[in-house]
């Protein structure tokens, strides 16, 4: 018996895991949101906020990429930096432009 609506070919087709629709962060990005969390520079919640996309989504790139990062000798440093909300990014980001640059003597 097939599901109402579908053939009975449709129901038992199943869809292979890269039929799904293709993700929204770019491999790039995947290695940067790991590198982020790593360092303790975002928590996931933030991540997810600035790269549009869920906490759950978040949660998976980081459990796929952590191992690619781990067996390259990857070995972070955690961050002095912390950042909860983007308001707190926007104002480091300000007091950052705000800070004189000295020369280098040239």
């Amino acid at each position: 018996m097939s599901a109402p609506g579908l053939s009975a070919g449709a129901a038992r087709q199943a869809k292979p895991p890269s039929a799904g629709p293709k993700g929204k962060i770019t491999p790039a990005n995947r290695i940067l949101i790991t590198v982020l969390y790593q360092r303790k520079i975002a928590a996931q919640d933030l991540l997810g906020h600035l790269f549009g996309v869920t906490i759950m989504t978040i949660s998976r790139v980081i459990r796929e990429v952590r191992p690619f990062l781990e067996t390259s000798g990857h070995q972070p440093t955690v961050s002095t930096a912390r950042f909860r909300t983007p308001d707190d990014i926007a104002a480091y980001l300000q007091d950052q432009t705000e800070t004189e640059i000295n020369s280098a003597g040239y």
